[in-house]
């Protein structure tokens, strides 16, 4: 009972954080909400909400992030092809997403833009100036940015629109292509509720989703946004060890897979920390404790921390451009 009350008590103060001394959103912001919320449809009182119903959503970037999302949230039911916009530069890429998902598709972002109520930007850091420089003069405040470019923050983005549109940055990950993705998300100083609970609906289509400060997401991105390939990474070798060992590469491959997926079960699921969680599994003088007391020699847990903040320190350095 104690630990859930302090989960509760961070949860409120995080929740805090985002208002202003004295509480609520500035001025301007809830009167532009008022205005919005005449029109919107499918806000359903108990919890229930329906708020991507009747939405034109736009993709703008379809690389391997854009595509394992847009894939993921057609799958999951909760948005329709008949309601997706993509656009990217790469006319073949385009062809092959039409064909596989049934989407429409443009390689104009002001079109997309223009069509569209959501726009999901899903292009590289690099060249993310030059598309907003594209699109600042189609962006309404009745329409809504979801980013979900690294590093990237919500003032850059409305910095570089030059209006009061509400935009919510996130950092998803890769495996929401199967469903069981992890999304930070983040408000800008123009969103409010209304815009937070449109992209948790998005992504918990895909996964679920954890709110946090947008200064968090840097670490967001560093564990959980390139924590897949981590895990593929771990992956790759402990195969490579069975098959040294004389296991088949199929067999080596379900072992490994299936005992990642069970550990991160007990962890979600359980109670008991990973730490506890592994003394259980390394037995005095067994085989576990033997490999466990190599990797401690050879520094493994500095290691992997030492590269999560390096891809955090990358995650900074492109929010500076």
């Amino acid at each position: 009972m104690e630990k859930k009350e302090k989960k509760w008590n961070r949860k409120e103060r995080r929740k805090g954080e985002r208002r202003r001394p004295g509480g609520g959103r500035p001025p301007f912001v809830e009167r532009r909400k008022g205005e919005r919320r005449k029109g919107w449809t499918g806000i359903v009182s108990g919890g229930k909400r329906d708020l991507l119903k009747e939405k034109m959503v736009a993709f703008i970037g379809c690389g391997n992030m854009g595509s394992a999302l847009l894939k993921g949230v057609l799958k999951s039911g909760v948005i329709s092809s008949d309601r997706v916009l993509v656009s990217d530069v790469r006319s073949e890429l385009l062809d092959s997403i039409r064909r596989s998902v049934g989407v429409s598709t443009t390689e104009n972002n002001k079109e997309a833009v223009q069509k569209s109520d959501i726009i999901v930007l899903a292009v590289k850091p690099q060249v993310i100036e030059k598309v907003l420089s594209e699109i600042k003069d189609v962006m309404t405040r009745e329409k809504i940015i979801i980013s979900i470019a690294a590093g990237i923050t919500t003032g850059f983005i409305e910095e570089a629109l030059g209006k009061e549109v509400p935009v919510v940055r996130v950092m998803p990950n890769i495996s929401s292509l199967v469903g069981t993705g992890v999304t930070g998300v983040s408000l800008g100083k123009y969103a409010d509720e209304e815009e937070e609970a449109i992209a948790e609906e998005l992504f918990r289509g895909v996964g679920i989703v954890v709110k946090v400060s947008e200064d968090m997401l840097d670490a967001v991105t560093a564990i959980s946004g390139s924590g897949p390939a981590y895990i593929f990474h771990i992956i790759e070798f402990l195969v490579e060890a069975g098959i040294e060992m004389g296991l088949s590469e199929e067999i080596a491959r379900t072992l490994v897979a299936q005992t990642v997926i069970g550990a991160g079960r007990m962890v979600m699921e359980g109670e008991e920390s990973p730490r506890v969680l592994k003394e259980k599994v390394a037995s005095p003088g067994g085989t576990t404790e033997a490999a466990l007391k190599y990797l401690e020699e050879k520094g493994f847990g500095k290691i992997l921390i030492a590269a999560v903040r390096e891809a955090a320190r990358r995650s900074k350095e492109l929010s500076r451009g």
